[in-house]
């Protein structure tokens, strides 16, 4: 037998115990570091990028230096602090370095940049800016997109002599591999724009990320970004791999880091079961996890998620369940306006393309009856879970799904 441990945020792990030559891949994230380690690691990449000057040489006493943390980032504080070092030993002075956040555009419950209760200005003697996207005052006009329309973005990076970009490299299997977080753009534009992507998103799928991709790389060329800084999540909230250059490069850098997070597996298994990076998280980051599963599992196969999850799908998520026409309520959706209805949209269109005719079950703290609701299968205990793996011909195991790529050999 084989015996696989599976953390999913209660007290006491899973125990998979499976027959000898079941498991097709037990699929785990890589190894990272924590604390001093992590900003070691950070400045090791800040002073010896493989391509372009160090950190130090972007930036000389007097130059209005901003630091856009772009959404949520493994080990965030420590990165900072270790980017503040290296600024201050350039010349700039601490506390005239801006350190400008916006909240991601993927949000998680339960995820957060720097620890709870921690002030982040405090720990690492910045400058904090507040940008509020809701505020057409914070923004600036800085390009315009292929179709002519304006893109904005927030002032400080707009008026600022040298922006630093800070951002996760990683994937996203819902969309398809390429998480949208970790950019300038739309992070510190207004809420229009992160409307109309949601929008955009929920009415083409896939097919829009190609408009985004091209403003993101726009919006880089005219801000003049030549310091980014990609940070990859290891597994347990770890760092695993900090790279930093110009944009391309460091994300191209980034992505062969995160190679540990899309595994090969040999072959499609009929049962998957999988854990969230984030027990709590919300709906997305189940949508990712089933996403993740559902490219190594089976049509017809089962995808079972463990977690300790909370939040119900939205209405349009619930209605689409209950035998409502998918492309008729994401019309219906994306024709009210309302950004809640469009991102539940969006979830819904995404879920549905990704689960096909598997099974979706569910250990977690929602009450059966929500789930039954929603058609889904509910696992009362852990040991429901640990049956199926017993009884299972063939099984993966994906630790942390919401962050894997997996691919068939």
């Amino acid at each position: 037998m084989n015996c696989i441990t599976l953390h999913y945020g209660a007290d006491d792990p899973l125990i998979l115990e499976v027959e000898e030559g079941a498991v097709v891949g037990n699929c785990v994230g890589p190894e990272g570091v924590k604390g001093i380690e992590a900003r070691t690691l950070v400045a090791a990449a800040l002073s010896r990028p493989l391509e372009g000057p160090s950190l130090q040489s972007h930036a000389v006493p007097g130059d209005r230096v901003v630091v856009a943390l772009a959404g949520e980032v493994p080990q965030a504080r420590e990165a900072v602090a270790a980017l503040m070092d290296q600024l201050v030993a350039a010349g700039v002075a601490r506390d005239t370095i801006g350190l400008l956040r916006a909240e991601c555009l993927e949000p998680t419950a339960a995820r957060q940049s720097f620890e709870s209760g921690t002030d982040p200005a405090a720990v690492c003697d910045a400058r904090m800016i507040e940008f509020d996207p809701a505020t057409d005052a914070d923004t600036a006009y800085l390009t315009a997109d292929e179709e002519s329309r304006p893109l904005y973005l927030a002032r400080p990076l707009v008026d600022a002599d040298v922006v630093v970009a800070v951002g996760s490299w990683g994937y996203n299997a819902a969309l398809g591999g390429r998480s949208l977080e970790g950019e300038l753009w739309p992070t510190f534009s207004r809420h229009a724009s992160r409307h109309d992507l949601l929008r955009c998103l929920a009415k083409r799928g896939r097919r829009a990320l190609a408009a985004w991709r091209a403003n993101m790389q726009e919006i880089a060329w005219q801000l003049g970004v030549a310091a980014s800084l990609r940070l990859v999540a290891g597994r347990g909230n770890s760092l695993a791999a900090a790279t930093f250059g110009l944009p391309d490069v460091a994300a191209r850098q980034a992505r062969a880091q995160a190679a540990a997070w899309s595994p090969k597996i040999s072959g499609p298994a009929m049962l998957a079961i999988c854990s969230l990076t984030h027990p709590q998280a919300g709906c997305m980051s189940l949508i990712r996890g089933v996403a993740a599963a559902a490219r190594v599992t089976q049509p017809g196969g089962t995808i079972c998620i463990a977690s300790r999850q909370t939040e119900q799908p939205g209405l349009i998520f619930s209605r689409w369940r209950q035998g409502a026409p998918l492309e008729a309520i994401v019309r219906e959706a994306i024709g009210t306006g309302d950004r809640a209805l469009i991102a539940d949209a969006l979830q819904t269109r995404l879920f549905a393309r990704a689960i096909g005719d598997r099974r979706l079950v569910l250990l977690s703290d929602l009450e059966e009856g929500q789930v039954e609701d929603l058609e889904f299968g509910y696992a009362a205990t852990p040991e429901v879970v640990e049956r199926l793996a017993h009884r299972s011909d063939s099984l993966v195991v994906l630790h942390e799904a919401d962050q894997m790529f997996p691919r068939l050999a």
